[in-house]
């Protein structure tokens, strides 16, 4: 077996949320205040969304030191599982909090609440959206760089957060330009929770299934084997198993090589095909080869 030593990253994972979390605090302020004395619940709503942020970024910040923390004797297998668990939190949060916005939204529209939006409400609202898609794009790219699955999954609430900007701009200027549809803005945060929800079950699905250790890819599961038959000596290979910790690999096969092969050659074999898995790109940090040797007999 070999495992390699998986680099602290919590430094930069730290690194990346905080900057998130200062454009955060000033976009939730900025557009409280805007949606506040410009007449918009949709932009307040927005506020609120951007303010949710500050949990998740919150959460990252500090389950980075845990996640990065080295295998020890209650968790051989290191302690990734915070991220993906830290990942199923986002969603949650931000499915929360479209559940909140929209029932007040709908409240609202029900009770004939009006609302006349003023021009820095629609100026905040395109700042938002501007902002917030640059954030999006910076910290991806910083998750994809480290391979964090929690910093990806905080990249894609801030596009949630920008999305949801832009049904808040249409309804304010149409709250502006065309003063006789009131209930505009009202069915803007509707339209902002809508988003929110399908960005929080996004976010929040695919850490559910690494919960429950679901495997690599089948284009992923295909390139490791690929990896192992292109060894020399391997005949075939079978009992092929994967599965995610966090956002880490962990493989576990079977090589059927041939039978006169000494002990150590095929020690050789197996680390060999351990080295060329974990060297594959695909974040497997842990291999498991197991050696069998050719029997004619069993493959009649």
């Amino acid at each position: 077996m070999t495992r390699i030593a998986k680099k602290d990253d919590s430094a930069e994972v730290r690194r990346v949320t905080w900057v998130g979390l200062g454009w955060n605090v000033a976009l939730s302020v900025g557009k409280f205040l805007a949606g506040y004395f410009g007449g918009s619940q949709a932009l307040i709503a927005d506020a609120i969304h951007s303010a949710s942020d500050f949990i998740t970024d919150i959460a990252i910040i500090v389950g980075a030191r845990f996640w990065n923390s080295p295998p020890d004797a209650k968790h051989p297998y290191g302690h990734r599982r915070f991220e993906t668990l830290i990942s199923v939190g986002i969603g949650l949060a931000v499915c929360a909090v479209g559940l909140g916005l929209g029932y007040n939204a709908v409240v609202a529209l029900i009770n004939g609440e009006q609302s006349h939006p003023e021009w820095i409400a629609a100026i905040m609202a395109a700042v938002s959206i501007i902002v917030k898609e640059a954030l999006f794009r910076y910290t991806r790219a910083k998750g994809r760089a480290i391979r964090s699955e929690a910093v990806e999954a905080n990249a894609w609430h801030h596009r949630s957060d920008a999305y949801s900007s832009i049904p808040v701009l249409i309804a304010v200027l149409f709250g502006i330009l065309c003063p006789t549809l009131w209930f505009a803005d009202s069915v803007g945060a509707i339209i902002v929770s809508v988003f929110i929800l399908h960005s929080g079950f996004e976010i929040a699905w695919p850490g559910i299934h690494r919960v429950a250790d679901e495997g690599a890819s089948a284009e992923v599961a295909q390139k490791l084997k690929d990896i192992a038959l292109a060894c020399p000596n391997v005949i075939s290979i079978h009992g092929f198993r994967t599965r995610y910790v966090g956002s880490d690999l962990h493989v576990d096969l079977h090589v059927v090589v041939p039978a006169d092969m000494t002990l150590l050659a095929a020690h050789d074999l197996a680390e060999e095909v351990e080295r060329r898995m974990i060297e594959a790109g695909e974040n497997v940090v842990d291999a498991l080869v197991h050696i069998d040797p050719y029997d004619e007999r069993k493959v009649k």
